[in-house]
């Protein structure tokens, strides 16, 4: 996610996120004894989630969520809740599923708040001057309300703070400017868009969410494109790692690459797939956290006026 006073290099968010609660903790650090009887059958359910069938992962969810809300209190607890609200926004699974995963992790933060996260690397007078960081629980939470439009009933500073700073964020993404060559060498800048309707898209070869949605990405950009719909595909990858991967799959939008991490920077981009859409004013009219089916693509498409 982008440079800012709350959340410090990206590099090193991710790695708060990933080692205090993300679900890579409950994969791969989290020991089989760790668990209690009652937890160990949950996070093994959460890690298969992603192999069921798009029509099953919905109800399924659901029942994790209303399981993990009646465990007992504790930091296994809420690393489940995180790790759930950490894959139930990839795809459809509908709006009264996500209102019990953002539920869940909200009663559970009420009944075991979490502190401030630490300053990151900063100098211990640099620390002293800058803002608390919201810890990435609230954070989490905070993306699930103000993206996926879900209530969290949860009277907290931290929560507050991380919801303010979203806003913050949007602002930076209003009007964007930015000049980026594809795979062929064209350059893009995006203010030579005006006029069309602009999908962006954030994406790597390695992210499997990434690679789920990039079949109806290239379905819109066939449907759409005589309509004035421009799909912008930006990599943070070398050619030499985008470009196989784009041939094998026959994608024929653009592809940019940003080795450089700056376009991601300006759009304030921390995890993968992100996709924002700007009408032909040049105004934001939609945006995800996370993989978008073909139906979900289309709804969004349709604020900037294409049906």
């Amino acid at each position: 996610m982008q440079p800012k006073t709350w959340l410090r290099p990206i590099k090193l968010f991710l790695a708060f996120a990933i080692l205090s609660f993300g679900l890579e903790r409950i994969s791969a650090q989290q020991k089989p004894e760790d668990w209690s009887a009652d937890e160990k059958p949950i996070a093994d359910q959460i890690r298969g989630l992603r192999g069921l069938a798009d029509d099953v992962r919905s109800g399924a969810t659901k029942e994790l969520a209303l399981k993990i809300r009646k465990l007992p209190a504790s930091e296994n607890k809420l690393r489940l809740a995180v790790g759930l609200a950490e894959r139930s926004t990839e795809g459809d699974l509908g709006h009264s599923t996500l209102q019990e995963v953002a539920t869940t992790l909200s009663d559970t933060l009420r009944a075991r708040p979490v502190p401030w996260a630490e300053p990151g690397d900063s100098h211990a007078g640099e620390a002293a001057r800058a803002p608390r960081r919201p810890a990435y629980p609230y954070v989490e939470l905070a993306l699930l309300v103000r993206y996926e439009h879900v209530h969290a009933s949860l009277d907290d500073e931290q929560f507050r703070a991380a919801i303010e700073r979203l806003e913050a964020d949007d602002r930076k993404r209003e009007h964007p400017e930015f000049r980026l060559k594809d795979l062929s060498g064209r350059i893009w800048t995006f203010s030579e868009l005006r006029g069309k309707v602009v999908l962006v898209n954030f994406w790597a070869t390695w992210c499997p969410p990434c690679r789920k949605e990039m079949p109806d990405l290239e379905t819109l950009y066939g449907r759409f494109g005589a309509k004035g719909l421009v799909v912008l595909g930006i990599s943070d990858e070398e050619a030499a790692k985008v470009e196989p991967f784009i041939r094998e799959r026959k994608l024929s939008f653009p592809v940019l690459l940003d080795p450089g991490r700056k376009v991601n920077e300006m759009f304030v981009v921390e995890g993968i797939p992100r996709s924002f859409v700007y009408d032909r004013e040049g105004k934001l009219v939609a945006q995800s956290i996370d993989m978008r089916t073909e139906k979900q693509f289309l709804e969004m498409l349709g604020k900037a006026g294409l049906e």
